[in-house]
């Protein structure tokens, strides 16, 4: 630490030396560069972001903390007159135009002198122009202040400002507010001139925006329109908009009270040569016809087969191929029911859901009386649908490998729009540890294949229309997979099985419940552990030469030397030879090794709700909270009791000769955004997950265990390399069952779709309720927070628009695998430091 607060001091100085003499750089005479906007609200100084925006012109962009202009620095270093300075140095100077070709022909010095032009055009393009301080505009931002105080309810309001400028080019604006007395709304009613208007507004004036003792806000107004829009054309009346909806004020009172009224007009017809109003009057839907193949090439083509079904007329070219159940549900427009202006969205979206049907046309034709006809017309894709896919690729294991990936994708299998995926999986590859000339070059291989069944509702043997309505959007899906792989770590052999029911409660809450997902994994080389483990086998190799075992200069054989051996420990031959930490080490690595070379079997059960806040991908300001519960085993242990099912000799129930596992685990991920100002945003996240076994089960199945490290969790350590709690291990993949994750990160633009970041993670992982008796790695309670680790570092972001390119540097700030009292800024350096590439934010 004493070595890294100099270098951090004299970096600080360079940079301040370096803003001061380089900003005004391109400032002219008499011009002033702006350096602060300062908000003076009553006499007293604030900083509000909100505010802030209403103000037209604003200092160069600065870099968070430092507050360094780097745009404006950027922008400095380009030449103002390049095209003159390279005409001047070049075609202005016989003699070196002459010098120049005799290395280069004038086409190639041409295009040398054009490349040094352009390269100075995009370094000013970059760069940001310096802001000089523009008193019309700072007479526009005063405007501007007024009006957004006056649209918040300050009508008595007065702005000013004052420009401060300095002998050494800079300046700042004070702008100065003195906003009196809001407005309150005293007295508020409604005149409405059609009577059907006015029963459906009196039957909901509750849920107005606009209330007596409120402050007055322009956005009351606007949302108040809106809700009388929406209420209107989702109770009958067609007809509506909200062109018919005004306001009348009364601020004459002068103590700060202001008497508002809504007024709701008559409908205006127009015709030829007159227009008049008429009352407003309510709606339904009479007849709902719907199209079901009604493409281009269908539009002149009859109708040869339709039926009425619950009151719907659909109708078809040719034989329907859609069981009329099916095409109902996903209708929100109902016969004889009154006009709801929100049917017409739900049902596109539902239809669209289908997958089976393009993006619905939906229309409605006024009749004569009252009514209202409507009409669908769908236009219905591809019955099959095939993809293929092939692949070359090189990977730690592999010198090269090849895959291919083909799919198929059949609609409405069975007539209701079900949606039926097939795909497979097969590669091989060439492993770069195949030594043996005998061995075929092609020896890793890889196969899979995968079955996933759609149905667009709940499938369950029971009606639950009234618990989950098709408004909520409800899907189950079915899937099943299956795969084997050969020389690929331990090969293993996997089986899956979900079925899954997804819904949607409101537009930011997701359902997601796992009514069963079984999954199987069966290893079947369990030879070949410490091959792929080689960090262990190094470990228990050394402990094995200090136990005499092996001669030091020679290595453990694989399999047979090294079971031996772990067996001999577990024996107690070595308990009087080897000290207590290589017992304990030994005795590790055979827990470990046991654990992930036994076959898994998990049947569990599991529900996760997120709500989402953001309004669109493009929201700043929003939260996001998720939220896990996961049982496992506790159907198969209940049938095994039941049934009578012998325990094996580890006192656990099998099933296929596998000990089913027997958990629960929940999650907790909240994540909140805050937008600072442009492209300026403090993102937070926490996390916290837990998994405990019990019943079958003494400990988590590696595959549902936590890890800590990576570039979207402590982006000081690389994945699994963190923890658990204090402990310095060099086993390849660390994981336990407890695991808390904090990060904390301040996003910023640099230039152009450049951004900038600075973060904090924070957090580790532990084990807890389960077989690990390592202190160091076990949650004793509070007491263990000091193990928490901390990275701090920056990043680099680049928007491509669709994705975000992503690269961090993360330093081991609190590092507890050190000894307490000498952990802080340990390794606090570039060569130690971790560099994460990603794709998209880590949160």
């Amino acid at each position: 630490m004493k070595t890294f607060q100099p270098k951090i001091i004299v970096f600080l100085l360079i940079v301040t030396l370096f803003d001061s003499c380089n900003s005004v750089k391109r400032v002219g005479e008499n011009q002033h560069l702006l350096t602060e906007n300062n908000l003076i609200i009553n006499g007293e100084k604030i900083a509000n972001d909100t505010i802030s925006n209403t103000i037209v012109q604003k200092p160069n962009t600065r870099i968070p903390l430092i507050k360094t202009p780097l745009r404006l620095f950027i922008y400095n270093i380009a030449r103002p007159n390049i095209d003159s300075i390279l005409m001047e140095k070049y075609y202005n100077n016989p003699e070196k135009m002459e010098r120049k070709s005799k290395l280069l022909s004038r086409k190639q010095l041409d295009k040398l002198i054009e490349s040094k032009s352009n390269f100075n055009k995009w370094i000013k393009n970059t760069g940001e122009a310096p802001v000089v301080i523009n008193e019309e505009l700072t007479k526009k931002s005063t405007k501007n202040l007024e009006n957004y105080y006056k649209s918040n309810g300050w009508f008595n309001v007065k702005t000013d400002y004052k420009i401060n400028r300095k002998d050494n080019k800079r300046g700042t604006i004070d702008y100065k507010i003195e906003t009196g007395s809001p407005f309150i709304l005293d007295t508020v009613y409604a005149t409405i001139a059609s009577p059907s208007v006015k029963k459906i507004y009196e039957e909901h004036k509750n849920e107005s925006f606009i209330k007596a003792g409120k402050q007055f806000k322009d956005n009351y107004l606007y949302s108040e329109e809106d809700r009388i829009t929406n209420l209107m054309r989702n109770n009958g009346v067609y007809h509506f908009s909200q062109d018919y909806v005004r306001y009348v004020s009364d601020t004459l009172r002068g103590n700060s009270t202001m008497t508002l009224e809504t007024v709701i007009d008559n409908r205006l017809i127009r015709e030829e040569d007159e227009s008049r109003r008429e009352p407003f009057k309510i709606y339904s839907i009479k007849d709902v016809n719907i199209y079901t193949n009604s493409s281009f090439k269908n539009r002149n083509a009859t109708l040869t087969d339709s039926v009425n079904y619950d009151g719907y007329n659909i109708y078809s070219v040719g034989k329907l191929r859609y069981k009329p159940k099916a095409i109902t549900n996903a209708v929100f427009i109902s016969p004889n029911t009154i006009f709801k202006d929100q049917a017409r969205p739900l049902t596109s979206r539902l239809i669209s859901n289908l997958r089976t049907f393009k993006y619905p046309n939906i229309e409605y034709v006024e009749n004569q009386d009252t009514t209202l006809t409507a009409n669908i017309y769908l236009t219905p894709l591809k019955k099959f649908e095939l993809g293929i896919s092939a692949e070359t690729f090189q990977s730690n294991i592999q010198t090269v490998g090849f895959s291919f990936n083909p799919s198929l994708l059949i609609r409405n299998v069975f007539r209701g729009a079900e949606t039926l995926e097939l795909s497979g999986f097969a590669s091989i590859g060439a492993s770069k540890d195949a030594n043996n000339g005998n061995d075929q070059f092609f020896d890793i291989n890889e196969l899979g294949a995968n079955l996933k069944l759609s149905f667009p509702r709940i499938f369950f043997p029971i009606n639950t229309e009234k618990i989950i309505p098709k408004s909520m959007f409800p899907s189950t899906k079915i899937s099943l997979s299956a795969s084997s792989q050969t020389n690929i770590g331990l090969d293993r052999q996997t089986f899956t099985g979900i079925f899954n029911y997804q819904w949607y409660p409101s537009k930011k809450v997701t359902n997601r419940l796992d009514f069963f997902n079984i999954q199987f994994v069966k290893n079947l080389n369990t030879a070949n552990y410490f091959n792929v483990y080689q960090n262990s086998f190094d470990a228990l190799n050394e402990i094995a030469q200090n136990s005499g075992f092996i001669a030091t200069n020679q290595t453990l054989g694989i399999p047979t030397q090294a079971d031996n051996f772990l067996n001999e420990i577990r024996n107690g031959t070595y308990n009087n030879t080897l000290s207590n930490d290589d017992l304990t080490a030994a005795n590790a690595i055979a827990e470990r090794k046991i654990r992930l070379t036994e076959d898994n079997l998990i049947f569990s059960t599991n529900f996760n709700y997120v709500k989402d806040r953001r309004d669109n991908l493009l929201d700043e300001d929003f939260s996001i909270l998720r939220l896990k519960l996961e049982l496992a085993g506790n159907f198969l242990s209940t049938v095994s009791s039941l049934i009578g099912v012998e325990k094996n000799e580890n006192d656990k129930y099998e099933l296929f000769n596998v000990a089913f596992s027997q958990y629960v685990k929940t999650e907790f991920d909240y994540i909140k955004h805050w937008r600072l100002g442009y492209k300026n945003v403090f993102a937070v996240r926490s996390f916290v997950g837990i998994a405990i076994p019990y019943g079958n089960s003494t400990n988590i199945p590696f595959s549902k265990s936590f890890f800590a490290g990576g570039a979207n969790d402590n982006r000081a350590w690389t994945a699994y390399n963190l923890g658990p709690g204090s402990l310095n291990t060099t086993n390849e993949f660390n994981e336990a069952n407890f695991k808390i994750a904090l990060s904390a990160e301040q996003r910023f633009n640099l230039f152009g779709d450049l951004n900038g970041a600075l973060f904090v993670d924070a957090g580790n992982i532990w084990n807890v309720f389960d077989d690990i008796e390592d202190d160091r790695a076990t949650f004793s309670g509070f007491d263990s927070l000091k193990d928490i680790a901390v990275g701090s570092g920056f990043g680099l972001r680049y928007d491509f628009g669709f994705f975000v390119l992503r690269g961090d540097i993360g330093f081991k700030t609190y590092n507890p695998a050190y000894s307490e009292g000498n952990r802080w800024f340990k390794d606090y350096n570039f060569s130690n430091a971790v560099y994460n590439i990603g794709i998209n934010y880590p949160f």
